[in-house]
């Protein structure tokens, strides 16, 4: 993927205000840690993560969404008119039909020109979205274009703590159970432009995608029956280095595609899921931490919104700054990644 005339208007940013700490979700599982002679800071100690977000009970990813899209349209100080083409890019929806999307729409206002649908592939999905978006606004489809995504963690996280309470649970169902605790909520949205309208220096070049699939049962999650919320189960260490590989497949490939050297990117955003995830990606593909910037410590992993957030606080943050070439590593279960290269 190669784009001339696409440009990032505006990012999004939406979070709850309630927060949660891992030593929180620990102490309602004291009984189980008693009975596993498991010490409480083990999930911070394993994944890096402080505290997560959770969206107050009732909140649809369609209310999360809209505040997020709205935050960035106003941003852009784009008229709404001008945008095309709604995708909403979450795991989470409100239902199974309509489309989250046709609540997002109504609610944003858009108009009844602007298409709208849902896209989703697992934490990977708002990447995806950009780039299908970003091709159709250079073959002159659309002018501008939203993605907006809303995550609400919370129900995963409550069912994980429901089912681990239960009669004989094993350590390796704790095991496999850790990356759920992980997961915390927010929203994130982006405005894309074509070059003829845009005020924004922000482009986004390109990028490269490739796929795993053989890994798809690494991780993976439903509704049970009789259950209140989603079930994961998943092999982080599997997962971990099968992921990795992927991404030391990706990296190079990206890198020539936009006619980088490694050097040459000034700042890293990744798709963060924890910190050990982090410091091996970054060693296997010898990349300095100095050019990454946090957010999994006290967001955890948000799903879809994790990178496209990481990237507005690094932002806001100055972290990245005018001129900087900025490398966005997506990794999906499934397992899929995808890279794309920003000029901002």
């Amino acid at each position: 993927m190669r784009f001339e005339n696409v440009h990032i208007e505006a990012l999004g940013l939406a979070l709850p205000q309630q927060v949660v700490t891992s030593t929180d979700l620990e102490g309602r599982l004291g009984a189980l840690y008693e009975r596993l002679g498991v010490s409480v800071g083990r999930l911070e100690l394993m994944s890096g993560i402080k505290e997560r977000r959770f969206w107050k009970p009732g909140t649809r990813p369609s209310d999360a969404a809209a505040r997020a899209g709205k935050d960035a349209i106003e941003r852009s100080g784009l008229d709404p008119a001008k945008i095309g083409c709604l995708v909403h890019s979450s795991v989470c929806r409100d239902f199974m039909e309509p489309a989250t999307a046709s609540v997002v729409h109504a609610r944003l206002g858009l108009s009844t020109e602007c298409e709208a649908f849902d896209l989703s592939n697992a934490c990977l999905g708002f990447a995806n979205a950009m780039s299908l978006l970003a091709s159709r606004i250079e073959r002159g489809e659309l002018e501008a274009a939203l993605v907006v995504s809303g995550e609400d963690g919370g129900p995963l996280v409550e069912e994980t703590i429901a089912a681990l309470l239960r009669e004989g649970v094993t350590r390796l169902d704790l095991k496999r159970a850790y990356a759920s605790l992980t997961i915390g909520s927010g929203a994130a949205a982006m405005v894309l432009t074509s070059s003829r309208i845009s005020r924004s220096s922000h482009r986004l070049l390109g990028g490269v995608a490739r796929a795993a699939t053989e890994h798809h049962e690494l991780c993976s999650g439903d509704r049970v029956n009789g259950s209140s919320g989603p079930l994961m189960e998943t092999d982080s260490e599997a997962l971990l280095q099968a992921g990795n590989v992927l991404a030391a497949r990706t990296w190079p490939t990206f890198l020539e595609e936009l006619g980088w050297t490694s050097d040459q990117v000034d700042r890293i955003v990744t798709h963060q899921v924890g910190a050990q995830h982090k410091r091996t990606l970054f060693q296997i593909l010898g990349l300095d931490h100095a050019r990454d910037y946090t957010s999994v410590e006290t967001l955890g992993n948000v799903g879809s919104v994790s990178l496209p957030a990481t990237l507005a606080l690094a932002a806001r943050d100055d972290f990245i700054q005018p001129g900087h070439r900025v490398a966005m590593q997506g990794i999906g279960s499934g397992l899929h990644c995808l890279m794309l290269g920003l000029e901002w």
